[in-house]
Parts: C-alpha cells; sequence; structure tokens
C-alpha cells in the first residue's frame, strides 16, 4: 500500500464461500438427476403394467426431484431445497412400502444413507426416525417378529454408522476450513476468511444488522523490515493483531488483508460507529510501543457494506479511504460518505 492505491475491484477475488456453495448446489443436483434416473424406468414400467398407485408415487418423485434441479438452478438456494428432496424422498420409499408390501423394503437403506448427504445429519436422523416408526407400523402383522426386528436393528445400525460418519467428517472439514482460513502468523482471518465473509454478507437477504469495513495499513512499514528486520517486523505486526483484538468488539471480525494491511467487518456498525472505532484503534497504536525506538502509526478507510453494492465496491471504497488517509499525511482515518 506504501507505493500508491490499488484497485479494490482489481484485488477481489471470487474464492471459497462461492466455490462451496457451487459444490452444494452440484451435489444436490446430481443426487435428484440419479434419483430421476433410478426412479424413471420403473415409474414407466408400472405405468405399462397398469399399477397406477405405485406408478403415481415415483412419476411424483421424477416431477418433485425435477423441480428442485431447476429450483436449485435458478436461486441458487441448496439448503432448503436439500430439506425438502430428503423429505420428500423418505414419504416416497414409505410410500412405495406401503403400495408393494415387504418385497419393496430393500429401498430403506440406500434412501435412509443418501440423507446424510444432503442435510445436517441431525435432520437425517429424525426424518429418518420418521420414517422408520412409520415402516414399523405398516409391517407389523406382515412379517414375523424375528424379521420386523432384524430390520428394525439393520436400519437403526445403518443410521448410526451413517450419523458417526457424517458428524466425524463435518468436524473434520470445520477444522480444516478454520485452519486454512487462519494467518499463520498473526492468527487473526486471511484474504480466504475475509472473502468469504463479505460474500456471506452479500448473499444474505434476511433482515440483518448493518456492516462497515475497515481497511488498516502500517505507515512506513517498509522501513521497520529495513532498519530493524523481518523478524522484527513480524514481531509488530503480531503486536498489532493483539492490539486489535483488545480494542474490537467480539463481534467484529479481524483479517489480515495481505502484508502490513488488515480488514475489520464491524458487524452492528454504521458509519459513524465504524469511524469511532478506527479512530480509538489509531490512536491506540500510536500511543503503544509496538516496536522499542520506532514509532508505529496506522492509516485507515472506512466504508459502509451498504447491500446495494457489491464486495468488490465495499473493498474499492475502504481502499480509496485508506489512500487518502496515506496521501494526507498518514496516521489518520478516512471515512467514505
Amino acid at each position: 500500500m506504501e507505493g500508491g492505491g490499488k484497485s479494490g475491484a482489481g484485488r477481489w477475488r471470487w474464492l471459497s464461500g462461492g466455490r462451496q456453495r457451487q459444490q452444494e448446489e452440484v451435489i444436490l443436483m446430481l443426487l435428484c438427476g440419479l434419483t430421476i434416473m433410478s426412479i424413471l424406468p420403473f415409474g414407466i414400467y408400472r405405468l405399462l403394467q397398469g399399477s397406477w398407485s405405485t406408478a403415481a408415487v415415483d412419476m411424483a418423485l421424477v416431477a418433485s426431484m425435477s423441480a428442485v434441479i431447476v429450483h436449485v438452478w435458478r436461486t441458487g438456494r441448496y439448503q432448503l431445497a436439500g430439506l425438502v428432496v430428503t423429505i420428500v424422498y423418505s414419504a416416497g420409499m414409505v410410500a412405495v412400502v406401503y403400495l408393494r408390501g415387504v418385497s419393496l423394503v430393500y429401498w430403506v437403506y440406500p434412501t435412509m444413507i443418501a440423507a446424510y448427504f444432503v442435510v445436517r445429519p441431525i435432520h437425517a436422523v429424525a426424518i429418518n426416525g420418521v420414517g422408520l416408526v412409520l415402516l414399523v407400523v405398516m409391517l407389523f402383522g406382515q412379517m414375523t417378529l424375528v424379521n420386523l426386528s432384524t430390520i428394525i436393528v439393520t436400519v437403526g445400525l445403518v443410521n448410526l454408522f451413517a450419523y458417526v460418519f457424517a458428524y466425524r467428517t463435518g468436524l473434520t472439514t470445520q477444522r480444516l476450513h478454520t485452519a486454512v482460513e487462519l494467518d499463520f502468523l498473526t492468527g487473526v482471518g486471511n484474504r480466504r476468511a475475509l472473502d468469504r465473509k463479505l460474500l456471506e454478507h452479500a448473499q444474505e437477504r434476511r433482515p440483518q444488522l448493518e456492516a462497515s469495513l475497515l481497511l488498516l495499513d502500517l505507515d512506513h512499514f517498509k522501513q521497520v523490515n529495513d532498519q530493524h528486520g523481518h523478524a522484527a517486523g513480524d514481531k509488530v505486526l503480531k503486536q498489532l493483531a493483539e492490539l486489535m483484538r483488545a480494542h474490537t468488539r467480539s463481534s467484529d471480525r479481524i483479517f489480515r488483508y495481505g502484508g502490513e494491511e488488515f480488514a475489520i467487518i464491524a458487524s452492528g456498525a454504521g458509519l459513524s460507529a465504524a469511524a469511532h472505532l478506527a479512530e480509538g484503534l489509531r490512536a491506540a497504536v500510536a500511543s503503544a510501543t509496538l516496536l522499542e525506538g520506532h514509532p508505529i502509526t496506522i492509516s485507515v478507510g472506512v466504508a459502509y457494506m451498504d447491500k446495494r453494492q457489491t464486495p468488490a465496491e465495499w473493498l474499492a471504497s475502504a481502499d480509496k479511504m485508506l489512500y487518502a488517509a496515506k496521501q494526507g499525511g498518514r496516521n489518520a482515518v478516512r471515512v467514505a460518505s
């Protein structure tokens, strides 16, 4: 940043948040597509055989899966769609067993396992639990107690193993995401985490608190590295991160934007509150001793995260204010109007 302003639009990257959502959408649409290919031939066969009720269930499932694919493709809203898919899929399985009897009970196992790939493990357990109770009620009297008990035990074990696998996989994935989104030196979020948070805020459609974006840059940081060495520079960065933690709220999120530049998403803060936060940080850094014999100051640019704009525009606006603070003599705060 010392060499001059850089375009926020040019620095914006569509990273992990967007890609993860796209992967979830693809998985859901793929599952729906496989369901259509698996069920449609049976539906056609049963229509030709005159099994109208079972064919109606099959075709209803095909229509539901097709509608979900179109919905997710057009809107990108996959979470609610995934829950609907799981409920419809389970209801279809129960209806088929009710209409065709014990001979189709083997469809229970792939249906219940599939739920853990689409919704959260706790939701899959709840939906599959209701399905199992309905199956027991339907099959009671049609099977011997030993055979019915075998189905209950095996279905229960399948759900137990699937739940444990899904839960442990989720924990591992969460740890990996946390690890790759932390800056190794300062322990705050890295650029990847910043991009994801900005994207989440931009895509959130529910009413939420206002937020502002702060970009901070250490003034003349190159002199620190040149005169005192990179080890001293790293120490300054770590101490600055600790100071920012001490002077921000628990709801604020801190990121290392790159090099000696940091970003803060101030949740629930309009421009006035964000400007007050920025001024407090500037004063705290100026009065602190981050490096013996070498005064350290920061410049700060502040921009409001208007939902009518894009993350690239938020970054560009805050970056422009940061450049203005640098041009105005440094150790200053500039706020976008």
